[in-house]
């Protein structure tokens, strides 16, 4: 059974303001899941969810874990038994609000603003995730108002960790495989090319996080006693990670390119309107870096790293204090790419620094994550289906493009649930995410409601 679209996009333009008081509502909530202080406020924001799927045909509750609830809900469709199963993917909590000086307007009271671009909406949480998991709940919204139902059957799962890390992701995810088995999540996490052009990722790299230790003496030495005679930890930490790369930016980890492959994406990425001098700029940087060869968009899409991201030890407090160290750390992540296997690779991490450490140290190695890239398959119906509803807004194709970062729910979705991911975001690069100020401009927020009600009526026409 088709349900028709031409009304339901007629609600969404007529309902625009009630969706917009809605957005501010669940805005208002201070959601910030890494702080223990604000975890009934968290857990309000799942309640508030839960009731606005409740109001629209869904059978939802809140699930509890370890952390901050799920919220879970259920839809049967129009009853046809028609279309694909959709999971609808996304997460309630926020981040912190610090430096709290340099916001403009009080980060949990959404302010409108008017830009040159129009009018956009200032929060904590108005683009990463509030924003633009809205933008899907305001689309099942307007199918339910006008039809009595989304034109599928259609789960929803939010988390509440999101920001800390997902610590119940999995768990949650391994004791509920039955239940959130669907064809195909979608997930509005993401960005647009530009205000004006939509994108859809299709490549995520994915990561190995560690952090390293190397102990050496028993105690912290007097360096005139003993610097010279014993290995400093020190020392050997920053000789060592400094083999990482060889002068053409390439990871020097024996079998760290192995697997990787030439991708036919690349290829396409060169045609894309790409500034780099603009890209850098906003880095403070003005000369391209990386891997020799390699353009940015690749360096950044398709190509694996390996980057210290942080390295303290010994004394680092005011004045003098000559010490050789007992042990010496490094934070250091991996970025990942299609094929690679991120339990070979921290092997072969393992290896590369014992082989190049005194016997007297020892490393230690703590593992904070590990994912492998995800990878959209070209020929998915579900990929085509996303391009016809985006294009339909925008009035022009998206563009398919890569993500350098990583995320991990994606991840654990097709490993555990089996399923694809399509990737369809409305932020821009200058939503402020995370930062003071954070913005979702409106113009993106309603092509969202509009892309995600007729992205549901395409996947209706599937089988």
């Amino acid at each position: 059974m088709s349900l028709p679209l031409d009304a339901v996009l007629t609600h969404l333009v007529a309902g625009r303001e009630p969706a917009i008081e809605r957005w501010k509502e669940l805005l208002r909530i201070p959601s910030i899941g890494t702080d223990p202080a604000r975890n009934a406020d968290t857990r309000r924001a799942a309640e508030w969810l839960v009731e606005n799927l409740r109001a629209i045909g869904f059978d939802a509750a809140l699930r509890e874990t370890a952390g901050q609830p799920m919220v879970v809900g259920h839809h049967p469709g129009p009853g046809d038994g028609g279309g694909p199963r959709v999971l609808y993917y996304g997460h309630y909590d926020v981040q912190p609000v610090e430096p709290l000086e340099l916001w403009l307007s009080p980060p949990f009271e959404p302010t409108m603003l008017t830009t040159e671009v129009g009018q956009r909406l200032v929060a904590r949480g108005a683009v990463d995730d509030k924003g633009q998991v809205m933008t899907w709940l305001e689309a099942l919204r307007a199918w339910h108002d006008v039809h009595g139902a989304p034109p599928v059957p259609v789960s929803v799962f939010l988390e509440g960790e999101e920001e800390s890390g997902s610590a119940s992701l999995v768990p949650f995810l391994e004791a509920n495989r039955a239940e959130l088995a669907a064809d195909i999540c979608v997930v509005s996490d993401t960005g647009m090319w530009d205000i004006e052009t939509p994108a859809i990722a299709t490549m995520l790299r994915g990561l190995i996080y560690v952090e390293l230790t190397l102990y050496g003496p028993s105690r912290d030495l007097h360096s005139g006693m003993y610097g010279g005679a014993v290995p400093n930890p020190l020392n050997i930490l920053t000789r060592v990670l400094g083999q990482l790369h060889d002068a053409t930016g390439r990871v020097q980890i024996p079998g760290f390119y192995d697997d990787v492959r030439e991708l036919e994406e690349a290829r396409a990425w060169a045609e894309l309107p790409f500034d780099e001098t603009d890209f850098l700029a906003g880095a403070g940087i003005t000369e391209p870096f990386g891997e020799a060869g390699r353009s940015t968009l690749e360096r950044i899409w398709s190509r694996p790293t390996c980057d210290i991201n942080g390295i303290w030890g010994g004394y680092t407090g005011p004045g003098s204090k000559t010490v050789i160290p007992a042990e010496a750390r490094a934070k250091l992540s991996c970025r990942l790419v299609p094929d690679q296997d991120p339990q070979r690779i921290l092997e072969r991490l393992r290896s590369f620094l014992d082989e190049r450490t005194p016997a007297e140290c020892r490393w230690e190695i703590e593992l904070h994550g590990i994912s492998p890239a995800i990878r959209l398959p070209a020929d998915s119906p579900y990929l085509e289906a996303a391009k016809r509803a985006l294009e339909a807004v925008f009035a022009r194709p998206p563009l398919m493009i890569g993500m350098g970062g990583s995320i991990p729910a994606v991840e654990a979705i097709k490993r555990l649930l089996g399923m694809d991911s399509l990737l369809v975001g409305f932020g821009l690069a200058d939503d402020l995410v995370h930062s003071p100020n954070e913005k979702f401009e409106l113009r993106c927020f309603e092509a969202g409601m509009q892309t995600h009600a007729r992205l549901l009526a395409e996947l209706s026409k599937l089988t």
